[in-house]
């Protein structure tokens, strides 16, 4: 059940940001996805997440944080790629817009952040408060996220590999600085990319149930 696709044009400042909103029917809730350094709306594991969320019956919106111009700089200076209020000021931009969509203005809403992007996820759902009701890090670094983590009251999900000890570290000190609802899942076997078979799985199911979970029936 993959539902409706629609490109979408995300206007953030001075720059127009390109994305993916796919609507499956009676959809719960609407999942943006904040991506890490050198990926963007294609990345295969981002689109795998985002199909496992599709037939959970939730709305997804995949979108690039940085513009091509932007791409092409950060692969060369990598300055971008750690701006965490540059990218949780586009994910916040993005949130807003999707609120101008008769599809989808209706959805509770909720962040899928992987790599910086879980920083970014975090200080988006700081700033936009009751309006995020859930949020989800895969290999994430919300501790790049420094005070912003105890003004979060999304619920939160800190998913990290099992075979990433340094992340796992930087995890567990970003858990403690939480003081919403908040749960460390570590997935057993996987590297800091959930390359390994079935781990990325494991990541999309835990989601997939968290997300459920904390959008239950109400509308935003």
């Amino acid at each position: 059940m993959r539902g409706t696709v629609s490109a979408m044009q995300i206007p953030a400042g001075h720059v127009t940001l390109e994305g993916e909103l796919t609507v499956p029917p009676d959809a719960k809730g609407l999942v943006l996805f904040a991506h890490g350094s050198g990926s963007g709306r294609h990345s295969p594991r981002n689109q795998f997440v985002a199909g496992v969320l599709q037939n959970a019956g939730m709305a997804t919106l995949l979108f690039d944080l940085l513009t091509k111009a932007e791409e092409d700089e950060d692969s060369s200076t990598g300055h971008l790629r750690f701006d965490i209020e540059l990218l949780a000021g586009r994910l916040v931009h993005a949130a807003r817009a999707t609120r101008e969509e008769p599809e989808v203005r209706h959805l509770n809403l909720g962040f899928f952040g992987a790599s910086t992007g879980g920083g970014a996820a975090i200080v988006a759902a700081a700033q936009l408060g009751e309006k995020i009701r859930a949020v989800v890090s895969r290999g994430g670094r919300p501790d790049l996220a420094g005070s912003a983590l105890g003004q979060v009251t999304a619920a939160t999900l800190l998913i990290v590999g099992g075979e990433d000890p340094v992340v796992i570290q930087l995890n567990e000190q970003a858990l403690r600085g939480l003081h919403c609802e908040k749960a460390l899942r570590i997935v057993r076997g996987a590297g800091h990319l959930f390359e390994e078979p079935g781990t990325l799985d494991c990541v999309a199911d835990l989601a997939a149930e968290w997300f459920s979970q904390h959008f239950g029936s109400e509308r935003a």
